[in-house]
């Protein structure tokens, strides 16, 4: 039998995976900018170290499991295995855990010119190790729970990214080894008395004292270690009966995902490789995926430093605060709805606030024409005032239904928490569809005015999580175009009763129309170019590893349509290889606020065809989410998204450039500004807002002048009388 030649072109495509980690690697770039604060520095290392862990639960988690299939799968996009792919992984991430350490190093010095130090225990002085050997007798052995290994004790589970100081020991007649898990009941450091900001981390004083828990031995050696456990359960891959409830089903996986295989062990410091083969053989795992680190395993408590600085200090380390603006069209003083019955809203996250949307739920919730409100969610705050105004909404007779995504990854317990919360207030909770995710953000409010059914309509990029809207750049638009209104009642309809093949006039819908749809926009352009027409295409989005994507905008460049990506993460298309992509760039922007939103166009000036989407370009999200791509037509939220989209392609500062081999290179300022995108749009922001704010005042003060005036001449006409 005749073997089948690989069908994919592989010249303009690059690994999912490597690209990935280039993107961390921007992120650590941004640990490494000397025009960063140096606060945020460390955040930053936090953020990549975080992004790290969970690339190694899920991709590489996927990634092992493939390995265990009888026929290898080849990735389309590199044509590697599964195992050559985690091959790559490893090398790759030996050389970015290198550039942490060293990066980190650079960071913590220069925090200590701020008096915040994180010390070693042979950096305390002799109060200080006093008060550490207090605490650790009267705070921390109390609830430690060593153990030695040996056949009495066996191998213990260790915890999904817990920290366990490792250590070998040496007694009168034998040398073994012990283990002390870092209890979660404990801080993770602990600041040292005094004005600075002097603290320990907690592994360290277990490590330091190592031997008072293993009396009767001597520490010949000890480090930090922790375990990364494959954590990619898919709901779906999962045999549950059909008549089991769902939320039952929800909680045992959330149970099962801490005890799933390891893919990789980390270090702090070093072992000798006889104790590190120890390691490996009981959690069944190469010595590849060993990593060393000279930077802590676990960065997230330095968010919990930030409010031990001293308010002085923290305005020099930290970014200058920035709060979202009101919207500039948007009136404080009058109901929201009236506005969105005027021209669409769009708002534009987290330069402009959330409050907006929240008002409108606020007002449906007490409007008496309100009849309805349905609302998909993924993702929430752990405080929410969405879930607030839904609640008040069903109390106060309102039919409310909340379309609820279990499976949100890494949130599967708070959306059970919210979901039980809506239930209790009334609400109806539905669950999706089993095998897709509803990953789509839409909000569709039903009023009856004048005997008309109405419809207000909101669909935005990101999640309904306040939080999130203050860190993330996303946008919402909020409509009372009736054609979308009625698509939206369509959707929800759909969804209630499992259909995910239905028919929109306006919406593209996925899994059956959004990619369909966006790839018929770019055979359009396409098109256009080979008839010798201007042709332009611009995609804002996160990731970008569709490969009927990919390589319909390769047709489209060969054509000649002039292709801007904007893409933040994974891009798995190679721009500028030539005779394939040589009319493609792709650019990716890291900064102070996570790239989030995802911006669709095909076209120019007015026959511009513009999308907001809550999808990227992955096959997950095209073919195995449900997602919904909303068309912009009012003429002012077009503006204000085509200036947006101006404004980040000028950016000469955190832009990069993506080429040809996969690599990313900061882009020559030529003579021009060097554009931080978005301190510009913050500087935008504020500037509107300001105006808004004296426009309001104006207006307030000649009313105040007219009321006085009135006020006035009905004295004159009663002393006349």
């Amino acid at each position: 039998m005749e073997k089948r030649s690989f069908p994919y072109d592989l010249s303009y495509t690059q690994n999912r995976e490597l690209s990935w980690l280039r993107f961390n690697e921007r992120v650590l770039e941004e640990a490494n900018d000397p025009s960063v604060p140096v606060f945020e520095r460390l955040k930053f290392l936090s953020i990549f170290t975080s992004n790290l862990d969970e690339f190694f639960m899920i991709r590489v988690g996927s990634l092992t499991d493939l390995t265990l299939l009888k026929e290898s799968h080849k990735d389309n996009k590199c044509g590697l295995t599964a195992k050559q792919q985690l091959d790559e992984i490893f090398q790759h991430c030996m050389a970015l855990y290198r550039k942490r350490d060293k990066v980190y190093r650079a960071v913590e010095q220069e925090l200590r010119q701020y008096d915040c130090c994180n010390l070693a225990p042979k950096e305390l002085e002799a109060s200080e190790k006093a008060f550490i050997k207090e605490y650790f007798r009267d705070y921390v052995s109390p609830v430690l729970s060593p153990q030695i290994l040996d056949v009495a004790h066996p191998f213990p589970h260790l915890e999904n990214k817990s920290l366990t100081v490792a250590v070998s020991l040496s007694g009168e007649k034998k040398e073994l080894y012990g283990l002390i898990p870092v209890p979660k009941s404990l801080p993770r450091f602990v600041v040292l008395p005094g004005n600075s900001l002097r603290y320990i981390l907690m592994e360290r004083i277990l490590s330091e004292f190592a031997e008072d828990v293993f009396t009767g031995y001597t520490v010949t050696e000890k480090t930090v270690i922790s375990v990364t456990r494959n954590a990619d359960i898919n709901p779906d891959d999962e045999a549950f009966e059909v008549e089991e409830d769902y939320l039952v089903h929800m909680k045992k996986l959330l149970k099962k995902r801490s005890r799933l295989s390891p893919v990789r062990l980390e270090l702090k410091g070093s072992l000798d490789n006889r104790f590190i083969s120890y390691l490996c053989g009981k959690l069944n795992i190469e010595k590849t995926q060993v990593f060393k680190s000279a930077a802590p395993l676990e960065l997230s408590y330095v968010y919990s430093l930030l409010g031990k600085l001293a308010p002085s200090v923290a305005r020099i380390v930290t970014y200058e605060p920035f709060a979202p603006q009101w919207p500039a069209e948007v009136r404080r003083n009058e109901p929201v709805v009236n506005q969105i019955k005027r021209g669409d809203i769009l708002l534009s996250y987290p330069y402009e606030s959330m409050e907006p949307f929240l008002r409108l739920l606020k007002e449906s919730a007490q409007d008496p024409n309100v009849l309805s409100i349905k609302i998909t969610i993924y993702r929430l705050s752990h405080q929410s005032k969405v879930i607030d105004a839904l609640a008040a909404a069903a109390e106060n007779g309102k039919d409310v239904t909340a379309l609820m995504e279990l499976r949100a990854r890494f949130d599967e317990q708070n959306n059970i928490d919210w979901s039980q919360r809506l239930e209790e207030a009334g609400c109806r909770v539905i669950y999706g569809t089993d095998g897709y995710k509803v990953h789509s953000k839409v909000c569709l409010i039903t009023r009856r005015e004048r005997g008309k059914i109405q419809y207000i309509t909101q669909i935005g990029t990101g999640n309904y999580n306040e939080k999130t809207a203050k860190l993330y750049t996303d946008f919402s638009l909020m409509t009372a175009n009736q054609e979308i209104g009625e698509d939206a009642a369509l959707f929800f309809k759909n969804m209630a009763i499992g259909n995910l093949d239905g028919e929109y006039r306006k919406l593209l819908v996925a899994p059956h129309s959004l990619k369909r749809g966006l790839l018929a926009l770019i055979a359009q352009e396409t098109e256009k170019a080979q008839m010798g027409k201007s042709a332009r295409i611009m995609m804002k989005m996160n990731s970008l590893t569709d490969r009927e994507v990919i390589d319909a905008l390769c047709r489209a460049s060969q054509a000649g349509v002039k292709i801007r990506l904007l893409i933040r993460g994974i891009c798995c298309i190679l721009p500028g290889v030539s005779g394939k992509t040589d009319n493609i760039s792709v650019t990716s922007i890291v900064g102070r606020f996570l790239e989030h939103s995802r911006i669709y166009c095909f076209g120019e000036g007015s026959e511009m065809k513009m999308y907001l989407s809550s999808a990227d370009m992955m096959t997950r999200n095209t073919q195995r989410r449900v997602e919904v791509a909303c068309p912009v037509a009012d003429k002012g939220a077009r503006r204000k998204l085509f200036s947006y989209l101006r404004i980040m392609f000028q950016d000469r500062q955190k832009a990069r450039v993506m080429t040809a081999s996969g690599e990313y290179l900061c882009i020559p300022a030529e003579g021009e500004e060097e554009l931080d995108a978005q301190k510009a749009l913050m500087a935008k922001a504020e500037k509107q807002a300001m105006a808004l704010k004296e426009q309001e005042k104006a207006l307030g003060d000649t009313f105040f002048h007219k009321m006085r005036e009135r006020l006035r001449n009905r004295r004159k006409n009663k002393e006349r009388h």
